[in-house]
């Protein structure tokens, strides 16, 4: 690929409006066209961002020669379906988290952006934050020690509507795919996959789960301790301890956010926030940057690990796993 991406979105919800509204902050890409259900909807998405192709449906935006990658940004139901559209289609595919419904989605997705040879990335741009990334840096050097426990949590109140996307089963509702997501992603950038999961979970009022509070075991004895909730705010924390110190990120872990590293002995230093907008324009520039090295995923988002993720939260949702 050269030039500018030129993305199209498939739906035209909150998400998609963060995401159209940060792609003007950054020059590797822009958006070409939407895709909705309706065209009228279409049309008043167009018109809010200046988006010259608007289509009436998932499979005209797909077959727009003028899209060169495709942005899924439908509840988490559908993305199985419009992410395989999209790919059928011979475009690279960057999909809304949670990634999928369950893992045997993530798994068949995966197979079909591999048997195709197209691009696949989830679209968990925390990931690609800069407090992220300095993390990362951080742990790389061993500043940290032996990464002893993680911990992350992920609370938000939400009026208790039950045709909320966040309460509706039909929509993919419950705090864990949707909230959740963020402290068992943050957890698997640290220490990789568990191999022990234990858990305790509460519906809301809909059935659906509306709090859960995770324990995950690591080869090497680390732990992290998650937890999500859709009827309270908590402070939304989350912290990397090791044995030569630790990392505390502020309020808003998930989101653009500063930390401090405490040293076990010694001054703390500190890591102001940093970044423009809401920060989803860093995971577009991913995606355009591995299209124009001829990569089929990212190295920062890896597919199997998009994988692991889900089956750690399937197995939240039906069971425990080890012992």
């Amino acid at each position: 690929m050269d030039g500018v991406l030129r993305w199209g979105i498939i739906g035209s919800g909150s998400i998609a409006t963060a995401f159209a509204a940060d792609l003007d902050l950054t020059d590797t890409g822009r958006i070409t066209a939407v895709g909705s259900r309706r065209q009228e909807t279409a049309e008043r998405f167009g018109d809010r961002f200046g988006i010259p192709r608007r289509h009436g449906s998932y499979l005209a935006l797909v077959e727009d020669a003028d899209v060169d990658a495709v942005y899924v940004a439908t509840p988490h139901p559908m993305h199985l379906d419009h992410a395989s559209l999209a790919l059928e289609h011979g475009k690279p595919v960057l999909v809304e988290k949670a990634f999928t419904m369950n893992a045997q989605e993530a798994r068949h997705l995966v197979a079909t952006a591999r048997d195709r040879s197209l691009f696949l990335m989830e679209a968990m741009w925390t990931r690609f934050l800069p407090h992220m990334v300095e993390i990362r840096r951080l742990l790389s050097t061993g500043l940290l020690g032996e990464i002893v426990t993680v911990t992350a949590d992920f609370g938000r109140w939400f009026p208790p509507d039950p045709d909320s996307r966040l309460f509706a089963p039909e929509l993919g509702g419950g705090a864990l795919l949707d909230l959740g997501v963020y402290p068992v992603s943050f957890a698997s950038m640290v220490l990789g996959p568990p191999d022990r999961i234990l858990a305790m979970v509460e519906p809301a009022f809909t059935g659906v789960d509306g709090q859960a509070s995770i324990l995950l075991g690591f080869d090497g004895g680390a732990h992290a301790l998650l937890n999500c909730t859709s009827s309270a705010t908590s402070s939304s924390r989350a912290s990397i301890i090791g044995t030569e110190a630790r990392i505390d990120i502020d309020p808003g872990f998930h989101a653009r956010s500063g930390f401090t590293v405490v040293p076990r002995s010694g001054a703390p230093t500190r890591f102001e926030r940093s970044g423009r907008g809401r920060g989803l324009h860093y995971e577009a520039d991913e995606v355009a940057r591995c299209l124009r090295a001829g990569i089929l995923e990212s190295p920062v988002m890896p597919l199997a690990e998009s994988v692991s993720v889900m089956e750690t939260m399937e197995a939240v949702l039906t069971g425990p796993l080890g012992g």
